[in-house]
């Protein structure tokens, strides 16, 4: 009986010396696991993906100041942007990022006549928008009545490497009207993704 308790009181002296390094090893997977998830969020985040966030009312109605974003900066590596897209890209004369609405792509001849915008002489489909044309025209307005007339752009193809992009607000956009054909190497990414506020998060149609 009493050797059996020394025999029982070994086996417990021994699992207690065996339990700290397993203990120990069990510490530093879980320090390893947390190590390489913070590298991971480190380069999607400042490698794929950047936030934006949104100033201004040239966007509206579809983003609003203080709306953030997220900015897929690896699509255009693999294709290049298309008609529709929601891009953020670098304004040198300005000193800051845009975001605008792709509208068309090299080699595609762009007019701009009132509300209607034709690509190609055919008249572009612009759903994201068509609510807000509706009712300035239900008001007797047109919704692209900025102070300046849009035979300010004059119309012509858009050069090989470059887009020619519009803010949704027309009458209140700073974009290829004025500043010209977007360069591609100064596009930063599309913009896929409103986050904040939680209450407007929703995937951004292209």
């Amino acid at each position: 009986m009493q050797q059996d308790l020394q025999q029982g009181q070994g086996e417990s002296e021994e699992s207690t010396r065996q339990n700290p390094p397993k203990q120990k090893n069990e510490v530093l997977e879980w320090i390893k696991a947390i190590a390489i998830a913070l590298v991971l969020v480190i380069l999607i985040r400042w490698l794929l993906f950047k936030p934006f966030i949104v100033d201004g009312p040239s966007m509206r109605p579809n983003f609003h100041t203080g709306e953030r974003v997220i900015v897929n900066e690896i699509l255009y590596d693999i294709r290049s942007p298309q008609r529709g897209e929601v891009i953020v890209f670098h304004v040198p004369s300005e000193g800051r990022d845009f975001i605008k609405r792709v509208i068309g792509v090299a080699g595609d001849t762009v007019k701009v006549e009132g509300d209607v915008v034709t690509v190609n002489g055919k008249p572009v489909n612009e759903t994201y928008i068509q609510g807000a044309i509706d009712e300035a025209h239900k008001n007797n307005t047109l919704y692209n009545n900025k102070n300046f007339p849009n035979e300010d752009f004059t119309d012509g193809t858009v050069p090989e490497g470059h887009v020619f992009v519009m803010g949704d607000n027309r009458s209140d956009s700073t974009d290829s009207r004025m500043i010209g054909y977007v360069p591609l190497g100064d596009i930063v990414g599309r913009a896929d993704l409103i986050f904040w506020p939680v209450k407007d998060i929703t995937w951004i149609n292209h």
